[in-house]
Order: C-alpha cells, then sequence, then structure tokens
C-alpha cells in the first residue's frame, strides 16, 4: 500500500485537501466526482509516476480504439510535458461534464484541430486531423480538396485559417450534446463524436 506522501496518490499528503479544493474549483466536478477521478487517476498510472503517460492513457480500450486518441492525450497534456497529471487530467474531462457548457466543449473540439496551439485551424492541421478520422476510405487528393472547400467557407476574414470565432459560427447550428447524426459537415462529423467519445470516458471513468 502505498504511502500519503507517495507520487501514486497525486494531491495527498499536507496540503492534499487544499489542493483538492482548488481543483474542485476549477472544474465542472464536485469534490465526490473529483475523488473518483483521483482513484481511477491512480489505477491507470501503474508506474507510480504521479502522472499518466501516452502508454497508460491507452491502455483503456475505450481510448486505444478511438483514431484521435494521440490528439485527445495530447489536449489533456496542457503544459505540452509529454505526460498527464491529476489536474490536466480533471481539467481535460470537465467539458464532458453535464455542467459543462456548449463553449466548453466547442473549445476542446476545437483544440483537437489546433495542433500547434496558436490559436488557429490551419489547411495543414484540418489535413492532419481529418486524415486521422478517414484513414485510407479517401485518397489524399480528395481529402485535400474537402479540407480547402471547408477552409474557404469558413474562413470569414480571409487569412486563409480557422478562428475559435470562425469555427464556432461554422458549427453553431450543431447541438454538440447529441450524438453524431447525418448530412452534417467535414468538421461537425468528428467534432459530435469525439464529444460523444469523451462523455462515454467519463462515464468509465466514474464508475469504475
Amino acid at each position: 500500500m502505498a504511502s500519503e506522501n507517495s507520487s501514486s496518490e497525486p494531491i495527498m499528503g499536507s496540503s492534499g485537501i487544499q489542493v483538492l479544493e482548488k481543483i474542485v474549483s476549477a472544474s465542472n466536478f464536485d469534490r465526490d466526482e473529483v475523488d473518483r477521478l483521483r482513484k481511477r487517476f491512480m489505477k491507470l498510472d501503474k508506474d507510480n509516476s504521479g502522472t499518466i503517460e501516452r502508454d497508460e492513457f491507452l491502455s483503456l480500450p475505450q481510448v486505444s480504439s478511438n483514431p484521435l486518441a494521440t490528439r485527445m492525450i495530447a489536449i489533456f497534456d496542457e503544459d505540452g510535458g509529454g505526460d498527464v497529471d491529476f489536474q490536466e487530467f480533471v481539467s481535460g474531462l470537465s467539458a464532458f461534464s453535464s455542467k459543462g457548457n456548449k463553449e466548453e466543449k466547442l473549445r476542446f473540439a476545437f483544440k483537437v484541430y489546433d495542433i500547434d496551439r496558436d490559436g488557429y485551424i490551419s489547411n495543414g492541421e484540418l489535413f492532419i486531423v481529418l486524415k486521422m478520422m478517414v484513414g485510407s476510405n479517401l485518397k489524399d487528393n480528395q481529402l485535400q480538396q474537402i479540407v480547402d472547400k471547408t477552409i474557404m467557407e469558413a474562413d470569414q476574414d480571409g487569412d486563409g485559417k480557422i478562428s475559435f470565432e470562425e469555427f464556432t459560427r461554422m458549427v453553431e447550428n450543431t447541438d454538440i450534446s447529441m450524438s453524431m447524426t447525418l448530412g452534417m459537415s467535414i468538421i461537425p462529423l468528428p467534432l459530435l463524436s469525439q464529444l460523444t467519445w469523451g462523455n462515454v470516458i467519463l462515464v468509465l471513468l466514474l464508475t469504475n
């Protein structure tokens, strides 16, 4: 059994309660939910390092089977350190809470595409992410045509990339809390599938 100050218990110790309360106040979760997430985090942290590495995250079948798993993990890793600490873990899941609002969900979805974190979705970034989604179902030149058209339609200020505001306008008529449906543009389809996936993962983490 790990000691109270062990790295396998990332927020325990003399200041553990204060840290826990800080995490609760910064998220959409209550104290009980954060405590359950902490216990789940400790189970995923197999090497007791106090962080979850990529391979540990991928030990969840629901994560490893997702074509955008590496992007989702990168979003959780807010400081770009290559692993996810408990605060990042809770922060990443917070948008999927029932208390999460539409903007939080949209910002998470936007981050899926904004690979370099510069606040914009470039033509190249959109191609990379959609390629992850469609795999070999479309030839590269076909996918590039779709990407070019999407950028052209969404880019209101003509700078050749999509800002968060432009992204929001493009999907503003999409109910992002619903499951994926047919007839949507190329971006809302993976957007919805990833947000639905996030909800599934959150339920899994809170109930196991």
